[in-house]
């Protein structure tokens, strides 16, 4: 009876001693499991100034990422720098974000996408909006990339732009061009923005800024020498627009613009594309990346080249211009701000 007593104690205890182990493993599993449905990883983004458009551009990217399933905090840790114009930040800041070891970087202006391109060929990069990716040096072909850079590339469309100028300021002899000689993005726009501005009759004067301290005087003088301003998606110009706009207002020249929100800022009109929009298609190229689903190499450049209407009919009616009532009908008329 007693050596009964001592089997079954026995045959209890291995019974409690293989629960509590199954328990163990079990809860091992679950924490293996948890661990690896909440793994966190890493968005490097890289701005390379601060202005109203790639502000928008950089809260799109984050909207695109979260469209896609990514949120910063749970299951994504967005480490954010911005190198406020000055290129050699914006060479130690990628290396920074190299250090963090991040998954994906992406580059808001061309700028910034060359400083991280320089630092690494290994880790996948996004453009953020650039505005000519192949004479930037970022990628050798829109369709096939073969590096380890892709994303979006927002061809401005220029012969809109200028066709609508033609409508709004028909009278118009002369268009002065105002550009960053050192953004290959604006160079760029203004070669193809001066050949079709010929094509419709134009006589274009180019003046060209080294930086945000000279637009002040070079919009002086482009405006005594001029009908009207035209201005390309240029990242120096858009960190001082304010002063151009103050400078052609005292003139009483209307400013052609490229970026949708400069219509807002000062700006009579544009053909533009909403930077906030293309942040977000940034952010989803970004999460295909993080998922596995793509490479930079075999990834296509989301090539984005048309644009909407925008008026910014106060300032018409300040400058005394008249909107055709056909554009009127198309565009978006805006206030500014």
């Amino acid at each position: 009876m007693k050596n009964k007593g001592i089997i079954g104690s026995i045959i209890a205890l291995a019974v409690v001693l293989i629960g509590v182990f199954a328990y163990q493993m079990g809860s091992r599993q679950t924490d293996a499991a948890t661990d690896k449905k909440t793994e966190v990883k890493t968005v490097g983004i890289l701005q390379f100034i601060s202005h109203p458009s790639l502000d928008q551009i950089k809260d799109g990217v984050i909207e695109g990422l979260k469209k896609e399933g990514y949120e910063d905090g749970k299951n994504i840790k967005v480490e954010f720098l911005n190198g406020q114009g000055d290129q050699s930040k914006l060479n130690s800041m990628s290396q920074q974000l190299l250090e963090k070891k991040s998954d994906v970087l992406v580059g808001i202006a061309t700028p910034a996408a060359k400083a991280l391109a320089n630092a690494t060929n290994d880790t996948p990069i996004i453009m953020g909006a650039i505005s000519d990716p192949v004479s930037a040096g970022l990628v050798k072909n829109l369709k096939k990339p073969a590096g380890n850079v892709t994303g979006v590339n927002n061809l401005t469309p220029v012969d809109q732009q200028i066709d609508m100028a033609k409508e709004l300021f028909p009278k118009a002899k002369t268009v002065g061009m105002i550009y960053s000689s050192s953004e290959e993005n604006s160079k760029s726009q203004i070669e193809r923005a001066e050949k079709k501005a010929a094509a419709v009759g134009y006589t274009v004067k180019k003046y060209a800024i080294s930086s945000s301290n000279e637009i002040a005087t070079i919009t002086q003088q482009a405006c005594k020498e001029t009908d009207f301003l035209y201005i390309p998606q240029d990242n120096t110009i858009a960190s001082a627009f304010q002063t151009l706009i103050s400078e052609s207002d005292k003139a009483k020249k209307p400013v052609f613009v490229s970026v949708d929100n400069m219509v807002k800022e000062g700006g009579i009109a544009t053909v533009g594309q909403n930077q906030f929009d293309l942040g977000v298609e940034t952010g989803k190229m970004a999460a295909a990346v993080l998922s596995g689903k793509s490479t930079p190499a075999d990834t296509p450049v989301n090539v984005i080249d048309y644009g909407d209407m925008i008026i910014n009919e106060e300032k018409a009616k300040e400058l005394g211009i008249t909107i055709p009532a056909n554009i009127k009908e198309e565009a978006e008329v805006v206030k500014g701000e």
